[in-house]
């Protein structure tokens, strides 16, 4: 709060909004169900706006290099895709394709070098990155593709550095429109709340229903009004910290919370000489966001997350120096391309990392400053022991009431025909 008493700030205004809804619940409600109804009562419209650089959209028909220079340009992980053949009177719902990513692009580049499907689209990569760069590197770039792959196994390949400068260089990434992607690996369907819609169902699709943005759309105008960014709800959570409703909660311990949620058994990682598609991978089989770099086994060095997936496009040269990519030089390669460029990335600042018996306000300042929203816990020798997320954090605030949903997802996704998710 300010001295004059009003909010220092739109996020810290919506919380002091939670904390007068706070005062007036029923008193036998327990603090969950008290905070439910709070954030029912609040219409995802008062959500503070994303920039305007944020609130971007993809032509259906640009090429997916003009996709990667739009998303990193204005520095978002995904972006809605609308359809440019949809009528001009179509709804809004009909208006959009889904939602592209970079993990998407990077991750539908490297299947189509495969060849365990015999589809006509691989044949078409398969022939065209064969023409600019021959069998030996294709094979490498194939080498990742077996989930079943170790890097253990003596004479496994890895990708050549060169394997994505020369991708990006060709005409088949220069050709290929992101409507033709439609539909293939992390290829997300368009779902949007409208602005009538609470804060408690965006808060549950962030978590519970795992979505790392959530579009709103304004019905009136037929277009999107805003994106609500898991950055942006941690930042919100930071400028309410000191507000009642929040205070017994954040005061608690991450153990007494029964955080982390996922031990150490349970955290999927990769070892520092491991191939990193092979963490790019991984992440669209587990579908998790990021995972943690390992050294010695179990001694978390470096966070990789579906962000970074970026570097493999935008600077394909700094890998030059490498007859491979793993984690440890993609890490290494990565930080001094950003270092050199004088641009800001929790790749720079290191590994993040809290203990059990930091307090919830303690962490969510953490991730808030670093603008991050994965935190690693470790023990006293720097040992993995969890990991925390956003959506773990508000697994602790609410919860979904039974039928809460009811048809809200009738209609609501419309999955591609060819759809792999």
């Amino acid at each position: 709060m300010s001295e004059e008493g009003s909010p220092r700030s739109p996020e810290a205004k919506l919380g002091k909004e939670v904390e007068d809804l706070w005062d007036v619940q029923e008193a036998q409600l327990t603090p969950t169900e008290k905070l439910n109804a709070c954030f029912e009562s609040i219409p995802v419209s008062e959500f503070p706006h994303a920039s305007p650089s944020q609130v971007i959209e993809i032509r259906s028909d640009a090429s997916l290099g003009e996709a990667v220079r739009l998303l990193s340009q204005n520095k978002v992980l995904s972006a809605p895709v609308v359809d440019v053949d949809a009528p001009e009177d179509a709804s809004w719902i009909d208006r959009y394709l889904g939602m592209v990513e970079f993990a998407g692009i990077v991750v539908w580049i490297l299947h189509q070098s495969e060849k365990n499907n015999g589809s006509d689209a691989c044949d078409a990569f398969q022939s065209a990155i064969e023409d600019s760069m021959g069998p030996a590197v294709v094979a490498a770039a194939s080498g990742m593709a077996s989930p079943r792959y170790r890097s253990s196994q003596p004479g496994s390949p890895k990708t050549a550095g060169n394997f994505f400068e020369i991708l990006t260089s060709s005409d088949f990434y220069k050709n290929t429109k992101v409507k033709d992607i439609s539909g293939s690996f992390r290829w997300a369907p368009f779902l949007a709340l409208q602005t009538s819609n609470s804060f408690l169902t965006m808060l549950l699709l962030l978590s519970k229903y795992r979505m790392k943005s959530v579009p709103v759309v304004d019905l009136g105008g037929q277009k999107i009004d805003n994106i609500i960014t898991q950055s942006a709800v941690i930042h919100m959570l930071g400028e309410c910290s000191d507000l009642q409703w929040f205070r017994s909660l954040g005061s608690k311990k991450l153990c007494e919370l029964g955080l982390p949620l996922m031990n150490t058994n349970q955290v999927i990682k990769v070892d520092e000489d491991e191939p990193v598609l092979q963490a790019f991978r991984l992440m669209r089989e587990k579908g998790v966001g990021g995972l943690p770099v390992v050294s010695g086994g179990n001694k978390p060095v470096a966070n990789i997350s579906i962000r970074d997936s970026q570097f493999l496009l935008i600077a394909p040269e700094i890998y030059k120096d490498y007859r491979s990519i793993t984690a440890k030089n993609f890490v290494t390669s990565v930080k001094r391309y950003l270092e050199n460029n004088q641009k800001a990335s929790p790749l720079v600042s290191g590994m993040i990392t809290c203990r059990k018996d930091d307090t919830l306000k303690d962490v969510i300042t953490k991730l808030d400053s670093e603008e991050i929203h994965r935190i690693y816990v470790v023990d006293d020798e720097g040992n993995l022991e969890g990991v925390i997320t956003l959506r773990d954090i508000i697994s602790r605030i609410v919860h979904e009431p039974r039928g809460y949903f009811g048809d809200f997802f009738d209609g609501v996704l419309p999955l591609p025909a060819n759809s792999r998710v």
